[in-house]
């Protein structure tokens, strides 16, 4: 169990389970109601039937730590779950504002982004809002680093996501040549790592360089559009050689934000620093006096596209937990209303002055 990460925490707060003679186990795969559950005696199937809450939230993943009936029961069954740690959570496409856990108790969340197109530094902000919001250390991962010209242009490309990341920890890697895939696996050697990232980003060709052999299918992008395949189909928890363990997840196309302001404010540690120093501590950095964000825009020292970023994730949070929380709804509806009455006084008094 200890390579799964099992510890002493985990064993006390099995305890109580313990003695009803149910076993421990890491919920490794979970496929239409059944999972697959490492244990002490090996790796068996068990119905999650019991533990099937109206909250999606609550619903067994990859990653929990989990109670199951000993041998002799037939099917055997989780019966339930330890406290997570951590969580790795996104917002469905539900109109019933519901979150999806991805992965539980996780210590790393690898952000890969591939060199092959265009990168998309408002997608990486976003997931790295997430992982931060979920507890985990996120480190992006900049794969098929051996498909760009030369090196000067990769150490651009790095400084670029850099700037989008503030703290984190930003590797280019390359799975084909193996650069970088030992520093990688330094990382995820300790503890439980999350592999997430786009169709095509790589994800199963870089578990497969740190499993050091071919667990993952893997397939070719498209011709047409460098996009890739959805090759991973389930989150699958996986045992690595050098220690640690890692969830490999399906491609994500959509990344939603689920109550996650926190995150946002450590992706744009930035922009929050500045905020405190505004006059007014409601400022919405858009027109007020002594706004020390619009300041600071104005000098260059802030670029634009991540003020706008920021504004944009912020919106996004603020409209999900207004969704799911009446009393943000109405705070909410209060802040349009005034900035209405705001933007109106202005035009009128504009239109005094030409008048």
């Amino acid at each position: 169990m200890q390579p799964y990460g099992w510890d002493a925490e985990w064993e006390a707060e099995f305890a109580p389970f313990a003695e009803q003679g149910l076993l421990p186990g890491r919920v490794a795969r979970v496929d239409r109601g059944l999972c697959d559950v490492i244990t002490p005696a090996g790796t068996v199937r068990a119905d999650t039937e019991f533990v099937v809450p109206r909250d999606p939230m609550k619903v067994v993943c990859t990653g929990d730590w989990v109670a199951v009936d000993p041998d002799g029961g037939n099917p055997r069954y989780v019966r339930t779950y330890l406290p997570r740690r951590t969580a790795f959570v996104r917002s469905t496409s539900s109109k019933r504002s519901e979150g999806q856990i991805l992965a539980a108790n996780v210590d790393h969340a690898i952000i890969a982004v591939p060199l092959t197109g265009d990168l998309d530094l408002g997608r990486i902000e976003r997931f790295l809002a997430l992982a931060w919001e979920s507890g985990a250390q996120p480190l992006v991962v900049l794969t098929k680093a051996d498909l760009v010209p030369d090196a000067v242009t990769l150490s651009y490309l790095v400084q670029d996501v850099e700037t989008a990341a503030p703290g984190v920890p930003v590797l280019a890697v390359s799975a084909a040549t193996g650069d970088g895939i030992d520093v990688l696996a330094a990382v995820a050697a300790g503890g439980t790592s999350v592999l997430l990232g786009q169709s095509g980003a790589g994800k199963s060709t870089l578990a497969n360089a740190l499993l050091g052999e071919d667990v993952m299918d893997v397939q070719a992008t498209r011709d047409v559009d460098g996009k890739g395949r959805h090759t991973t189909t389930t989150r699958n928890l996986l045992a690595l050689p050098g220690g640690g363990v890692l969830i490999d997840t399906p491609g994500l196309r959509g990344v939603g934000l689920w109550d996650a302001q926190t995150g946002v404010g450590q992706v744009f540690a930035e922009i929050e620093e500045l905020a405190s120093k505004c006059r007014f501590h409601d400022c919405a950095h858009t027109a007020e006096p002594g706004c020390a964000v619009l300041a600071a825009l104005d000098s260059g020292t802030l670029p634009e596209r991540r003020l706008d970023s920021y504004r944009k994730l912020m919106r996004e949070n603020q409209w999900i937990v207004a969704k799911t929380d009446a009393r943000m709804r109405a705070e909410l509806r209060r802040d349009w209303k005034r900035r209405g009455a705001e933007g109106k006084a202005a035009m009128e008094a504009k239109r005094g002055r030409w008048a």
